[in-house]
Order: C-alpha cells, then structure tokens, then sequence
C-alpha cells in the first residue's frame, strides 16, 4: 500500500485532524469510565462514436427527454454526535464517510490557453472555484477523459486529445484522490498515451481505473482505504468504456483499456467483495452525446448491474450534459443501486455555440455511505449539485449557489438559467445539496493497483 498523494490541500487535513481529536476524546471518556474499546474491520492487507467537439460549429440536435421521478428533501450534512456517549455507543456507532465524483475533464485547445503559464500550464486556478466541494469529501473521484500527451510531444485539442500533465498535476493539488481513465478518447495517443496519463496519475499520486499498462494492472481494480469510526473501509473502483471512437485499442494489449462488458465487471466486482471490499463502485463511459434521457445500452447494463447484486454505485460519464439519477431495484443485499446516468461536464470548452446549452456544466454528485460495526457498507442515498464553466472568464468552474450572484463574466440570470437546465435534466429521483460535505477523517490511502496478489 502506498500513502496518499503527499500534496493534499491543507484545508482538508486540519478539518480530518479535528474531527480525529474530537473522536479521541470521546473515545478517551468512554475507556475510562466503562472500560470500553472501539472495534475495528477491514481486510487482509494484499490487500457509437462520440466527437466531444468544442473547436467547431456543427452540432447535433438536443434530446431534452427526462425520466418522471419523486421529489425527496434534503437532510442534514453531518452525522450528528450523541450528547452523551455511552460504552455501548461507542462500539455500535457506525462509520459514515461521502463520496464524491464530477464529470467529464475534457481539455480542449481553449482550455490549454486559458491554463497557460510562461512556458508551462496552471490549471488550478480554472478549478479554484470549487475547492471547498473536493477538499470537503472524504473520497473524491474525477472522470479523465482525455489521455496525457506522451513526453516528446506537443499537446493537443479535438479530435486527438492530448492534456498537458500539468492537468493531472492540478487536480491531485486540488484533492481529488482517484479518477477513472476509460473514455472513447482513451487510445487517442495510442498505447504511449495511456502510458503516460498512469505515469502522470502515479506521480502525483492519483488513483486510476479503466485503463491500464499490463494485464496484471487490468485485472485489479484500484482501491482505496478509510479509516472511520474505528473501522478500515475497503472501496474498489472499476472502470469501463462503450468504445474507442472506431480506433483499434493497442495491438496485442487489449488489456490497455476496458471494453464495457457487464459479465465482466460483475465477475471482478464479485472477486473483489471475496477480496474483502466493502463497497464496489463501477465508472461507465456510456450513452449518446447531447441527449438526456439514458440510452437502451445505458439502462440494460445498469440494470443488469443492479441484479446481480455486487455493484453499490454507477457512475456516469459521455453525454457531455447531466442526465438522471435514480436508485434501481437490486443491489447488495437487495437494498437497491443508485445510478448517475450522466454527470455532464466538470472543464471543457463546450457550450451552445459548438455544441448544445448544457454542455457548459455538469453535476457533483455526492454519495452518503454508512458502515455499522457488523454490518455491509451501503449508500443510502445520492444528491447532486451543479457547477459550470464560464468560457469567457479563462474557463473557471464555478458552483451555483442559492442566490447566484454574478461571477467572472456569468451575469445572474444566466446562472440561474443554467440551474435550471440542470436541475430539469438530473430529475426529482434526486434532491440537490447546497452545502459542500465535510470531511470526517483523514484522506484515504491508494493502492498500487499492481501490489494486489
């Protein structure tokens, strides 16, 4: 096992080292006067062609189709602590730790120029406006779509990407901790490119799934460890693309990128859960660009996931605009699966005037998890809350927020217009959250996917 990234934000250590003290002491009161400990858990320690077009004019019309849903309210963001902590709860309060994950990073040309520094690129900057929603979740995964470009080469924009390292740089500074890697643009750069984006993620420190260099690496989804409420918290992430834009995956590595094939994700996430992983999450790369209503491909997989009960979480990626998200009948223990159909765009170049209106935000989607002592893990719920690029401020991400107040070059009435839209295309299955979680413990540490036996 290896720590995690060593240049995680400040912000996010002091809150995990109170919240560590605060549990100290309560622990301390607790052994002293009623001689009791925390139990612990954990495992043994082995422990369709898309063109993401922004650089052109022609664009496809919208599908603004929606799924019908029920509207549900919000509930606080914070477990609440007893005001009197007994022995017995001690020992029977359950971890509770968020998750949360963003969608597309798509670094076309525009974005690299708004990035530019002297000779090298910045992009922390562009991402500074939602710091707070990354630096306060205790698992944060981001969605790279396009590969790194290989050393001795030029970056490069649509329709061969290539991203500046310096993007996989940024996002580990701003505290994400893993993303997924499988995308229709992952053998853009050929197998060189999926090279060099793991070099660039095991650098800074970053978890990555979806793509790998050896069929060893393939076959182990990347894994994360917590430590909350006394217990170490096991959570395997696999990822998987619909295609490659028509182009070969590399010859003789077809273990370079994963193919969406759902007998094969559910037997890796069943060995998994063998191995000793409370939860499963599965990154998918799927769906139809511009359209919001999930595709046949999108609902059949995603149901035939939630069936075989081994999947906790989907999370969406490709249609570059939000689409629903819902809970499907099944999942572990038959207590359901909740599913992010789409999660739009987290940094790009694209809006109405390449594309379709939407393309220009996207979704955080936050999970809550909560693990007793004795019990599985398992995500009682999904909420969501929106963000979006202003292209004409340098490409800065910003959330909205409850009065959106002009920002960069964004007036007011277009943020809200904006919230809206997005609001409309996530559905009511769904509430929306309005503050950024908190962190309840120290960052997780990252597996070297290759250590597993």
């Amino acid at each position: 096992m290896v720590p995690h990234h060593a240049n995680q934000q400040p912000q996010r250590r002091r809150v995990a080292s109170a919240l560590s003290t605060l549990t100290l002491a309560l622990l301390v009161f607790a052994v002293a006067f009623a001689g009791s400990s925390v139990a612990a858990g954990g495992w043994p320690l082995r422990k369709a062609s898309g063109h993401d077009v922004a650089e052109s004019t022609s664009a496809p019309a919208p599908n603004t189709q929606t799924s019908p849903a029920s509207s549900t309210s919000e509930p606080a963001n914070e477990p609440q602590t007893p005001a009197t902590v007994t022995p017995d709860q001690v020992e029977s309060e359950p971890a509770r730790f968020t998750i949360l994950a963003a969608g597309d990073v798509l670094i076309h040309g525009p974005v690299m120029s708004s990035a530019r520094s002297g000779s090298s690129y910045n992009f922390s900057p562009l991402l500074a406006g939602i710091d707070e929603w990354v630096q306060g979740a205790d698992l944060a995964l981001c969605h790279m779509e396009t590969p790194v470009a290989p050393a001795g080469t030029q970056p490069s924009g649509y329709p061969m990407f290539g991203a500046p390292k310096q993007i996989v740089k940024a996002l580990a500074k701003q505290g994400w901790d893993g993303c997924s890697t499988s995308s229709n643009h992952s053998v853009d750069r050929g197998f060189a490119g999926i090279q060099a984006t793991i070099d660039a993620f095991k650098a800074n420190g970053l978890g990555y799934t979806g793509t790998a260099t050896s069929k060893k690496e393939q076959q182990t989804p990347q894994r994360y460890v917590l430590e909350r409420g006394g217990q170490t918290i096991h959570v395997s992430h696999i990822g998987a693309t619909y295609g490659t834009n028509g182009l070969p995956v590399p010859a003789g590595k077809p273990w370079s990128v994963n193919i969406i094939d759902t007998d094969a994700i559910i037997e890796q996430a069943r060995r998994e859960r063998e191995n000793g992983a409370d939860l499963v999450l599965v990154s998918l790369h799927f769906g139809q660009e511009y359209r919001v209503a999930p595709t046949e491909q999108q609902l059949t997989v995603t149901q035939e996931l939630a069936k075989s009960q081994q999947v906790d979480l989907v999370i969406g990626h490709h249609a570059h605009i939000p689409q629903p998200m819902t809970k499907l009948a099944g999942g572990p223990g038959g207590n359901g699966m909740w599913v992010a159909y789409g999660l739009g765009n987290m940094l790009s170049n694209q809006d109405a005037s390449c594309c379709v209106a939407g393309t220009e935000s996207g979704l955080m989607m936050v999970a809550d998890v909560t693990k007793p002592v004795d019990g599985p893990a398992e995500v009682t719920q999904i909420r969501w809350h929106g963000i979006t690029v202003d292209k004409g401020g340098k490409h800065h991400v910003y959330p909205f927020t409850k009065k959106n107040s002009a920002v960069g070059t964004l007036s007011s009435a277009t943020l809200k217009q904006r919230e809206q839209r997005v609001a409309t295309e996530v559905g009511d299955d769904v509430a929306e959250i309005q503050k950024p979680p908190t962190a309840t413990g120290e960052p997780p540490a990252v597996e070297e996917r290759t250590q597993a036996k």
